[in-house]
């Protein structure tokens, strides 16, 4: 048994609590705090990352109950790889609302930060699916709190309608945990496969059934089609440093969706293998449509990026539908691409908001912005990634899936919503970008403000992932291809987990 699964968990969590009694020391502390924090934690994802790599699952069992019955964390290529893009999301965030003061618009944000990476990080590392449940609560309540830090009528709007989803979404996940425990007899995602495997006939429909509802669950927080409506309202009114980090929280969803049900319905699973891969692709054809026609309605910036946001979960769904290695292995790529830079955006997007003063995101001429050659070059790069265009990463991974999809039966519509989308998308940053930065009014004041230079870094190291993706291409390939590898056996992972012998006490 490993303790390395555990610590991405417990330090968010012991940082939460030391900064609730630091709370006297005023607010320097508290970032001050924070901020080791997130970098001890960033650092200890990255070297795990590293450990990972030699494809051996670390189990940890909380309270020393042995599989299956207690609760496991398990550190692997993936889970390691979730964490350590979070910490990354995370850091990048915090720099910036410190830069900009966000964190003083509101109590308890370092707080409520922390806590989120505690429920994240928890999502990403457990292997059991009640917990599951219980880190999903636990992030959620915490981005209730952070969405709707700061106050405001539209900020409130849309958090009533993500808190009212959501809540939603937790009663039908209890149903289905309900469902499955009643007949299989174990919440263990390892031992639950083993259980499915061996499932007489008649109790098939019923865990088909339950699967199906983890899955509308699952949609739910991946905001995959037709539960998607409250995402662009939600991330484009809340504050941007919290918009930047929530671009990892869909993937929370897609993260469950592919390790949930490809450990329960994969090939082991007999009759009930690849229950979910045809509703996938389904889903991210209409999901990846809706967001570019979406993107191209939009007449605000930051509701704009929360489209591309639906469109990167769109394309992810496709990749991760055709169920192959090779296919998750690309879709692993763009995940990557679509997390860093998509939170990218929303930190230039605000700061676009603040040189364009009264102007605002609306997407509308007006006058020209202080180091406006600056924010549209920052901008120009952003756009050309995320629209999937060459030399940058959007283009390798959208490649990359389609290059998957050669063999699929489904070829042609996946090649025609994916290209057809990406050009609908180009269109509408084009359209976007000559209004912000080419149809200003000469005339007109500027009452915006320059961008700050301490939040500048913070945008520039996640838009530095668009070139490095690329000239790292071929060893980030090589590892994506052995996680895609270790994802698509389930049996290692079963046996790994249900292996793990309790720690004896010394005589």
């Amino acid at each position: 048994m490993s303790t390395l699964a555990a610590w991405p968990v417990l330090l968010p969590l012991i940082t939460g609590f030391i900064l609730l009694f630091a709370a006297r020391g005023g607010l320097r502390l508290a970032r001050i705090i924070n901020l080791i924090s997130v970098l001890g934690v960033t650092a200890l994802a990255l070297a795990l990352i590293g450990v990972a790599s030699d494809d051996v699952h670390r189990v940890y069992a909380l309270g020393n109950w042995v599989p299956p019955f207690g609760i496991v964390l398990v550190l692997d290529r993936l889970s390691a790889l979730m964490v350590g893009l979070t910490m990354l999301l995370a850091l990048a965030s915090l720099v910036y609302a410190i830069a900009t003061d966000v964190d003083t618009r509101g109590p308890h944000f370092h707080v409520l930060f922390q806590l989120q990476l505690f429920g994240l990080n928890g999502a990403f590392l457990t292997g059991d699916v009640f917990n599951l449940f219980v880190f999903f609560e636990v992030l959620l309540l915490a981005s209730y709190g952070l969405l709707l830090h700061g106050g405001g009528r539209l900020r409130t709007k849309a958090g009533l309608h993500y808190v009212v989803i959501n809540l939603v979404g937790s009663t039908l996940f209890l149903f289905a945990v309900g469902a499955l425990y009643g007949v299989l007899g174990s919440l263990n995602l390892a031992d639950m496969a083993q259980r499915v495997a061996a499932a007489p006939a008649e109790n098939h429909g019923l865990i088909a059934a339950a699967g199906l509802l983890l899955l509308v669950v699952f949609g739910i927080k991946a905001a995959a089609f037709p539960l998607y409506l409250w995402l662009p309202a939600a991330y484009a009114g809340t504050s941007a440093p919290i918009a930047a980090l929530f671009a990892i929280m869909t993937k929370v969803g897609l993260y469950a969706i592919v390790r949930v049900h490809g450990t329960l319905f994969g090939p082991e699973a007999g009759a009930l293998a690849g229950l979910i891969s045809p509703w996938l692709a389904v889903s991210g054809w209409i999901t990846l449509g809706l967001a570019a026609l979406g993107g191209l309605a939009a007449t605000r910036l930051r509701v704009q990026i929360a489209y591309l946001v639906l469109a990167s979960i769109g394309t992810l769904l496709i990749g991760f539908g055709l169920a192959t290695p090779k296919a998750s292995a690309g879709a692993l790529y763009y995940l990557i691409h679509s997390t860093l830079l998509a939170a990218a955006f929303f930190l230039l997007a605000d700061l676009i908001v603040r040189a364009r003063g009264e102007d605002g995101d609306r997407l509308e001429p007006g006058a020209a912005m202080p180091n406006g050659v600056l924010l549209g070059a920052l901008f120009f790069g952003l756009a050309i990634a995320l629209a999937g265009m060459p030399p940058l990463s959007g283009f390798f991974g959208k490649l990359l899936i389609l290059h998957a999809a050669l063999d699929d039966a489904q070829m042609a519509v996946h090649y025609a919503v994916i290209l057809l989308s990406s050009f609908v998308i180009i269109v509408a940053l084009a359209k976007s970008g000559s209004t912000l930065f080419y149809q200003t009014q000469a005339e007109a004041p500027s009452t915006g403000l320059p961008p700050q230079k301490a939040a500048l870094p913070a945008v520039l190291g996640l838009l530095l992932a668009a070139p490095l993706m690329v000239v790292l291409a071929q060893p980030l390939t090589a590892w994506l291809e052995a996680t895609a590898l270790q994802l698509h056996d389930t049996r290692g992972y079963v046996n790994a987990v249900l292996a793990t012998p309790a720690v004896q006490s010394a005589p």
